[in-house]
């Protein structure tokens, strides 16, 4: 009996520990739940290169209906960032803002393999429903070779079902005001 209950917990910590380390292979989002048309404090959590190969690039395509995106700069990197028409306005102090930060790129450091870090940015969220998942596509770019992680599931799928899914949050109830 005992060496039954042993072999079942040593295979329930081999599956968690699988399943661990599955969730550590993705660029992920530190909160995965935010309210909708909240300011958001994304961290983009990076635990591994390119099949061995160090980090040397993150770059960031917002979605729609994200707005007044400020990156946080990073000691070693270069932080710039790419402006466009947002696909709606956005009203702000009475202002209807039409344009503004789409691209974020933190370029020419070096993270190797075998560590982790944070990218920090904050961003206004979409005002849609609550359970919505916001996709925010990133492309990190090693010595050799990149990753894509910028698959956007379709109705009836999960990020598990792809090899490199945008990391999401999804969207609550709004607060008041």
């Amino acid at each position: 009996m005992n060496r039954i209950l042993s072999l079942a917990l040593g295979a329930g910590t081999l599956c968690l520990a699988l399943a661990a380390g599955t969730a550590a292979a993705h660029v992920t989002l530190e909160t995965r739940e935010a309210p909708a048309g909240s300011y958001y404090k994304a961290v983009l959590k990076v635990g591994h290169g390119c099949d061995g190969s160090p980090t040397t690039a993150i770059r960031v395509r917002l979605p729609d209906g994200a707005v007044l995106a400020k990156p946080m700069p990073k000691p070693g990197w270069t932080l710039s960032t790419k402006e466009g028409p947002y696909a709606q306005p956005y009203e702000s102090h009475g202002r209807s803002i039409t344009q503004g930060v789409t691209e974020l790129a933190w370029t020419g450091g070096s993270l190797p393999d075998a560590w982790y870090d944070e990218f920090v940015f904050q961003v206004v969220l979409p005002k849609l429903p609550a359970g919505t998942v916001v996709r925010i596509p990133v492309v990190q770019e090693c010595e050799k070779g990149v990753h894509r992680w910028i698959e956007i599931p379709e109705a009836g799928k999960s990020a598990d079902d792809y090899r490199e899914p945008a990391p999401g949050v999804t969207l609550t109830e709004p607060k008041a005001h």
